[in-house]
Parts: C-alpha cells; structure tokens; sequence
C-alpha cells in the first residue's frame, strides 16, 4: 500500500519543527520502526537547515518568498523524500565536500557533516536543478 504526504513550509528555521512532527506523525502512520522515523527526521533537518542557511542566506523568509515542499512517500518495501526549494542552486552530490573523518576533531573543518549522514542514512540521492529550484530525491529501501 502506498501513503503519501505532502508538506509545505516557509524556509525558516523556525519549520524545522513542523517537518519533523510530519515526518513523526507520518512514519507512525505507515508503521515505520523508531529506527527509520529517527533516521528520516534527522536527514529532514539537516537538509532543511543547509536549504535554509545555504540557499536563501541568513535574511529571514517572508511570505514572498516560495516554500519548500517536502513530500513523503512509502511503499511496502522502501520510501522516498522529495525536497523542492527555490533557494540558490546547490548540487549536495557534488559541490558537498566529502569530510575527513579520520583528521583529529580539531583538525576538521566545521559542516560537512550533515550532508555526509544524509548520503549515509539513505540508499540513493539524486539532484535536479530546474525552472529555478532545486530538486533532492531520497530513497531508502525499508525490506518491508
């Protein structure tokens, strides 16, 4: 059986909450394990915040400015997050320093991290950068 959700929020940092209690609120509904809700929580975060620091900058949205929209879909065996923003244009797969995890911690640049959990957590990420937005498909086979 196939569920989908579709969420709308102003890119804020302040939506962060909203996008985790939908993809909670979600999850729970499609019988998704404590496991897999954490994990599709915390990639949601990371890719919202670097969307709203990275791509709109640190002014604060206003209601002129067009939303992300973050749909959720699952399936029997897998589920897939689609994120759209019209923020600047960024290619996570390849303008995303890859860290150095094995440098002392503090030998390491700060960020990179949230994007380098993102590529860990999900089984396939592809990007798009069309008509103005950006486009991140993720996917993560559930064995269900």
């Amino acid at each position: 059986m196939s569920e989908k959700r579709i969420l709308r929020v102003q890119p804020q940092l302040a939506a962060l909450e909203e996008i985790n209690t939908a993809a909670e609120e979600f999850g729970r509904a499609a019988n998704w394990p404590d496991d897999l809700v954490f994990q599709v929580c915390l990639v949601l975060e990371e890719v919202a915040i670097n969307i709203v620091k990275h791509g709109y900058g640190d002014a604060q949205a206003s209601d002129s400015r067009e939303a992300i929209e973050v749909a959720l879909s699952s399936q029997a065996d897998s589920l897939k997050i689609e994120i759209t923003d019209g923020g600047r244009s960024f290619n996570p797969l390849t303008e995303s320093p890859k860290p150095d995890l094995d440098a002392a911690l503090e030998d390491r640049p700060i960020g990179g991290l949230g994007l380098h959990l993102v590529r860990t957590m999900m089984d396939t990420m592809d990007y798009r950068r069309s008509d103005g937005k950006n486009y991140l498909t993720l996917t993560k086979r559930t064995g269900g």
